[in-house]
């Protein structure tokens, strides 16, 4: 084709500056998120206690190493106004953004008195009410979800200030229900912000058989929104870059996506012991435990004392054991006395009643 043939146009570099004075300056923030990192790994640890002594059925879902981006974005949004759709590994988020422990609890262990009276899947828990659909584990429903609730909001002139979240793994990236939803977003400019949690390995997928460009940031380009890149194990880095993103999206500059580059400290599930992951992939510096920097950040930055963390780590634990000694004690659904409507809400379905029964043709 000589001289006429296509050349790659270049993707210019979208990573973020890392605003961490910016983030140092907001002490309590970085408390808060620290503690939600710290209650989520606790009760992950004690779920997953839990599944190996056979007390829980179904599967378990663990956020060990994502802690500091999820519960960075649920801290950064304003319970009450914004909506979080949270993923598998996200319990850092539910927990920041205000679910209680009990609704987790409760799930796992099936107690009729959960957000989902003991009749779906461990993670399929959501209080709609409070701006948290109910989690879909078809991988990237939830970004449609979250753009359709925003353009509802929308139509009836409820969006001014609000923005929507929701956090996908790198395997989503790969599917039609990411793109419809993104680019939906894209062309309405909704307040949508998009973490990519890049763990490396979709299920058992590693990056390069998953997408053939440099970076999952590059996409942003594509759909024409804001694209950040962060080091997901870096509490102060998430800090800066995702409550940038957020403000950005609440100013109405339209969909931000952040990728988050991290690794999975664990198997996508308690039943897989993640064999395949090399041990070069697990001794590289997206490997660390952000618990870990997070907690050494604190400390030497003088946001947190050693002791503080320590009594922070055992008022936790109790409140755990005390939301799993609850959940334990509740009863089960009952079959013959549920009523199967969808949600513990108990939303009734508006019927028309007829004076008069409609008589078939």
């Amino acid at each position: 084709m000589g001289s006429h043939c296509l050349k790659s146009i270049p993707v210019p570099h979208l990573d973020m500056p890392p605003f961490t004075d910016g983030a140092l300056s907001n002490r309590d923030f970085l408390r808060s998120v620290f503690l939600s990192m710290l209650r989520a790994r606790i009760l992950e640890n004690k779920l997953s206690s839990l599944y190996k002594a056979g007390k829980i059925f179904g599967g378990v879902y663990l956020g060990r190493g994502q802690e500091a981006v999820s519960a960075t974005l649920g801290t950064a949004l304003i319970q009450g106004t914004d909506i979080f759709a949270p993923l598998i590994r996200d319990q850092a988020g539910r927990t920041a953004f205000g679910e209680p422990l009990l609704d987790c609890t409760r799930t796992y262990l099936g107690s009729v008195q959960g957000p989902m009276r003991g009749r779906d899947g461990n993670i399929h828990r959501g209080r709609p009410k409070s701006g948290i659909p109910v989690m879909i584990s078809h991988l990237g429903s939830q970004v449609s979800v979250v753009a359709g609730m925003l353009f509802a909001r929308r139509l009836q002139g409820r969006l001014a200030g609000c923005v929507g979240a929701t956090c996908v793994g790198d395997g989503a990236t790969s599917t039609g229900a990411f793109h419809e939803g993104i680019n939906l977003a894209a062309v309405e400019k909704l307040p949508l912000v998009l973490i990519v949690a890049n763990n490396q390995f979709a299920y058992s997928t590693p990056n390069h058989r998953q997408f053939a460009c440099a970076d999952l940031v590059e996409r942003a380009r594509g759909y024409g929104i804001g694209g950040f890149a962060v080091d997901g194990t870096d509490l102060l880095a998430c800090a800066s870059v995702i409550t940038e993103a957020i403000r950005r999206a609440r100013q109405g500059l339209g969909p931000q996506m952040v990728v988050a580059r991290l690794l999975r400290l664990s198997g996508h599930g308690e039943h897989d012991d993640a064999f395949y992951v090399p041990k070069e992939v697990c001794d590289d510096h997206y490997g660390r435990d952000c618990l870990d920097v997070a907690m050494r950040q604190l400390v030497e930055n003088g946001i947190a004392t050693p002791e503080e963390i320590h009594v922070w780590q055992d008022q936790i634990a109790e409140e755990v054991q005390r939301a799993v000694a609850q959940a334990q004690q509740e009863t089960p659904p009952d079959p013959y006395n549920e009523d199967w409507t969808a949600l513990a809400t108990r939303f009734p379905l508006l019927v028309r009643q007829s004076a008069t029964p409609p008589v078939c043709p």
